[in-house]
């Protein structure tokens, strides 16, 4: 089908506003590199998003998802065919023990709704980069829990625009990942599991969690979060005193402070890799696979990526 035809389309399903061609996405990503998507809908309802889902099914069109931005490097060159940026930003809760946001819901937002409203369970994700959505997919991990520990249940749209509601154990739920990586389906929104609580305590965990975020994290630099995946001590094999973490890897393969063009790796912390404002998504790219390599050489442990690279590297 003619791209003309797949714009239009595409302007019908999510509306003429909502549908940009050939749209910078560096602006919309915390580390502030790469190039233009072809098409970039911004999607602002369930209906929208099952429509425009359903055009690309139709016409073949490559589909990326783009939330919040965190935890992603654009290529250069961009991403083509349609980045789908989803603005669904409502929050309810159906049951005293439920509450619901959509995929678009920042997860501090979320944090702040909870805690307003006397809601326990979300509180220590006070500092969390992202979206729900984005955090349902990657089923997002801080201080040793995950968030898919908190999910009831979560409403899906699959790749040719059907919706469907998941419950958590269908989910499948793992370190940094969910089934979402396997069937390319979108959250359109997540149930969380809630409990009575003191806005005062739970705003006093939040705190903490921030403050813990602010004295390890290097929050002055763009970045998108921590580069590699942990290794898995029952799996990868671990050198003898060295922690089973990405960051302690790098920091003892004598890697903090080293650059590539305008990224570098953290002093504060080795599994952040920052830019200096000058960085190319070719140059962060560079720089991880450069860690990557040395701590194979180094040590023999394979790192995984945790950050997405969206696009052609």
């Amino acid at each position: 089908m003619a791209a003309v035809n797949v714009g239009d389309r595409l302007r019908k399903a999510a509306g003429p506003a909502h549908v940009v061609e050939r749209a910078p996405l560096g602006p919309l990503t915390t580390f502030g590199v790469g190039g233009p998507a072809d098409w970039l809908a911004t999607i602002t309802t369930e209906a929208a998003l099952s429509a425009v889902l359903a055009v690309c099914h139709e016409t073949g069109t490559p589909v990326t998802i783009l939330g919040g931005g965190s935890n992603v490097v654009v290529a250069d060159e961009g991403i083509r065919g349609v980045v789908l940026r989803l603005h669904m930003t409502a929050i309810t809760q159906p049951s005293p023990e439920r509450v619901r946001a959509e995929a678009g819901v920042t997860m501090n937002g979320l944090v702040r709704w909870t805690i307003g409203r006397g809601l326990a369970a979300l509180e220590a994700w006070a500092g969390t980069p992202g979206t729900v959505g984005g955090a349902i997919c990657g089923n997002a991990h801080y201080a040793g829990r995950n968030i898919g520990d908190l999910v009831s249940e979560v409403g899906l749209v699959g790749p040719d625009g059907r919706s469907s509601t998941v419950p958590r154990a269908s989910m499948e739920f793992a370190y940094d990942t969910s089934r979402l990586k396997r069937t390319r389906e979108v959250v359109a929104w997540a149930d969380f599991a809630v409990l009575p609580g003191s806005p005062e305590a739970l705003r006093a965990v939040a705190r903490q969690s921030l403050a813990h975020r602010k004295g390890t994290q290097p929050l002055a630099f763009p970045s998108a979060g921590c580069m590699f995946q942990n290794p898995d001590p029952a799996h990868d094999r671990i050198p003898a005193g060295i922690a089973p973490s990405a960051g302690a890897l790098i920091d003892r393969a004598g890697l903090k402070g080293h650059r590539i063009g305008g990224a570098m790796i953290s002093p504060v912390h080795a599994n952040f890799f920052v830019s200096d404002g000058t960085a190319t998504a070719s140059d962060i790219h560079a720089l991880a696979e450069h860690a990557r390599a040395t701590v194979r050489t180094t040590f023999g442990v394979e790192l995984r990526d945790e950050i997405i690279f969206l696009g052609r590297f």
